[in-house]
């Protein structure tokens, strides 16, 4: 175990000496100092709902840190929570990493748990994390238990979409809309669905960052007070092993979270969020990478919004090691995890109970032969784009032509898109514009562009929807997102004008605007910058001014590693 960094006053002896005097409140002796000292990155809020409950988590993760023969110590840092910060979560990731990552390398502690909850925390607290490189080990909230309206589970947040889209179609009463608001979100946690908060905890614990079992563990359950418990003894034999970041989460380790992700039908924020993550530690993952292995990795979670069953559900078929269970002929078996053990040894106890196959498929028999994210290209978005085809909900969508129907902006879609005059039918395109890392700013989850409510009345539910910003994973529909370069550094998306024939084919991973070059070249001459008379100061123009883009993981360019060019 390394000596601990402390805060110097030019003399070492006296920085011990007054350290030590300002400890004494804390009730401790002199010598348990020298036992491994635990940080907890307490992130409870109330504004933050998510994290409105994990107090309790917190002080039996204290017990495992004492029985294991170290010392916990409590430490706040930022809180987000997705529906309570404005604009969006994504502008506030970066500075939960920086908060996360300074907070680790000044205090004088051995290591670190990370406690998050909505979905950009864990990534954030991954991020820093890496970049700090003291043995870390991460833990959420859980996902909450299933909702229910008239015999039918409710997922928060796919049900909030459908039932909306719904009531905006006249189908569903003012009355019945009140009564499913309060069934939606029926306990604490975050999204029991396969959203974006599901997706990385799945793939934290695949990268080895968590205790086997953790990611799917309801919020509401004994187990996951056990969990916590465990976590605060692991993170101390972690600390007397050295084990840190870097020896975890490895480019092996890289792959089978996106295996991971793949199988499990997951968000598509975790694409960008696990790009940022390896590029901390100097890995060089690109979309092609993506790409590659879901066209390798089948489909193998039933889990909404792709599927049928929830998180309680999936934890009950044995979560995570289960699904690793079924993938383990594809993946790097022998990568170690926080605990100590490779996953080959974890998964040697692990069998997949037969009467949960309709949750977990077996390798021989998937849902579907291919992942759930595929990486579009073309003039449209040369550095790549995002769909989710199991999230499709007509298929005959994934191969179309269409005219564009385009908003410049996120505030113009919200005043144009249920105009009864606008010029729009079932075969359009809609474009969305300036929504992206830059534009918005922050990249905000408006890809879920809302159907026309015209069209809704005309029973229509699916369309193709383009932008360069991102959708929530607890989303679906034909949504094509992260289109980079975005609009508002020039990139082409941000050339289409309504009336253009825009192309996709996901079969081909095809995303064509069928524009004569000649033309395009002309629009681009003529395309200036967005001005914006907003967000002059503050962290928000440090954002604007430093953020990458949605292919590179939309971290801040200073934030790398000397080893890994922006």
């Amino acid at each position: 175990m390394e000596k601990k960094k402390q805060t110097s006053y030019g003399d070492a002896g006296f920085s011990r000496f007054i350290k030590m005097a300002f400890q004494r409140h804390l009730g401790h002796e002199e010598e348990d100092f020298d036992k491994p000292v635990i940080g907890i990155c307490n992130t409870f809020s109330e504004v933050n709902r998510c994290h409105s409950h994990i107090k309790p988590m917190i002080e039996v993760m204290k017990q495992g840190v004492l029985m294991a023969g170290g010392i916990p110590l409590e430490f706040p840092t930022t809180s987000i929570g997705e529906m309570f910060t404005s604009p969006t979560t994504m502008l506030y990731r970066n500075l939960v990493a920086m908060d996360t990552e300074e907070m680790i390398a000044a205090q004088p502690i051995d290591g670190v748990i990370l406690i998050g909850g909505c979905d950009k925390m864990l990534p954030a607290q991954l991020m820093g994390a890496a970049s700090a490189n003291k043995p870390a080990i991460a833990f959420t909230g859980g996902p909450m238990a299933n909702g229910e309206y008239k015999g039918k589970s409710l997922g928060a947040c796919s049900d909030c979409r459908h039932f909306w889209q719904e009531y905006k179609a006249g189908t569903v009463s003012e009355e019945e809309i009140q009564e499913i608001n309060s069934r939606l979100a029926p306990t604490a946690g975050h999204c029991m669905v396969m959203g974006s908060a599901s997706t990385i905890a799945a793939c934290a614990e695949v990268l080895g960052m968590m205790v086997p079992g953790a990611a799917a563990a309801p919020a509401t359950e004994n187990e996951r007070l056990r969990l916590a418990r465990e976590t605060g003894k692991t993170i101390v034999t972690a600390v007397k092993r050295g084990l840190r970041p870097s020896d975890i989460m490895t480019e092996k380790a890289f792959s089978n979270a996106i295996r991971t992700l793949l199988a499990v039908g997951g968000s598509t924020n975790a694409v960008i969020h696990l790009l940022a993550i390896a590029k901390r530690l100097g890995i060089g993952l690109t979309l092609d990478r993506f790409e590659t292995l879901s066209r390798e990795t089948p489909f193998l979670a039933n889990l909404r919004p792709a599927g049928d069953y929830q998180m309680e559900d999936f934890y009950r078929a044995g979560g995570v090691p289960a699904l690793l269970k079924e993938l383990q002929p594809l993946l790097y078996d022998e990568e170690m995890t926080i605990t100590g053990q490779t996953w080959k040894q974890i998964l040697e106890r692990i069998k997949v109970d037969e009467v949960y196959r309709p949750i977990i498929k077996s390798l021989d028999e998937p849902l579907h032969k291919e992942g759930g994210i595929a990486v579009l290209k073309g003039n449209l978005a040369p550095n790549g784009a995002i769909i989710k085809p199991k999230a499709v909900r007509d298929s005959r969508l994934l191969s179309h032509r269409g005219k564009a129907v385009v908003f410049s902006s996120i505030e113009e879609m919200e005043k144009r898109v249920n105009d009864p005059e606008l010029e729009v039918d079932e075969n359009s395109v809609l474009i969305l514009q300036n929504a992206g890392p830059v534009g918005a700013p922050g990249m905000p989850e408006a890809g879920m562009i809302p159907i026309p409510e015209k069209l809704l009345k005309q029973g229509v539910r699916d369309m193709v929807r383009i932008s360069d910003c991102r959708m929530s994973g607890t989303a679906f529909g034909t949504v094509v997102l992260h289109a980079a370069p975005e609009a508002a550094v020039g990139g082409p998306i941000g050339l289409v004008r309504n009336g253009d024939w825009i192309e996709l084919n996901v079969e081909k991973r095809q995303l064509i605007l069928d524009v004569a070059e000649e033309e395009l070249e002309a629009r681009r001459k003529q395309w200036r910058p967005p001005v914006y008379d907003d967000y002059r100061r503050g962290y928000t123009k440090l954002y604007r001014e430093h953020v990458l883009q949605a292919d590179e993981g939309c971290d801040f360019d200073f934030l790398l590693p000397p080893n890994e060019k922006a």
